[in-house]
């Protein structure tokens, strides 16, 4: 994993407290909802707030992308790089 990727990484199982997640296990391939970080569509939501505060763009729920974007750590790490202003 890259920098930004082990930061989102940690950053989301912080953030939402996901003691069954061991970072040492999660690669860019994990995925977002089901498997992998197991999220829901309110973890999801968080985690947009969270990288638009931190990161200064917003991510939107009428985005056509999102379905790609949140597919993976590794797929959104490159939205995030591609649009972070921070």
């Amino acid at each position: 994993m890259n920098k930004l990727e082990e930061e989102l990484a940690a950053m989301i199982v912080g953030e939402l407290n996901l003691e069954d997640v061991q970072l040492d296990t999660v690669t860019a391939d994990t995925l977002l909802y089901g498997e992998g970080f197991g999220l829901d569509s309110i973890d999801i939501l968080e985690i947009a707030l969270l990288i638009s505060k931190k990161y200064g763009f917003e991510l939107r729920s009428d985005n056509p992308d999102n379905e790609k974007i949140f597919a993976s750590l590794g797929s959104l790490a490159a939205y995030v790089a591609a649009h972070r202003i921070r």
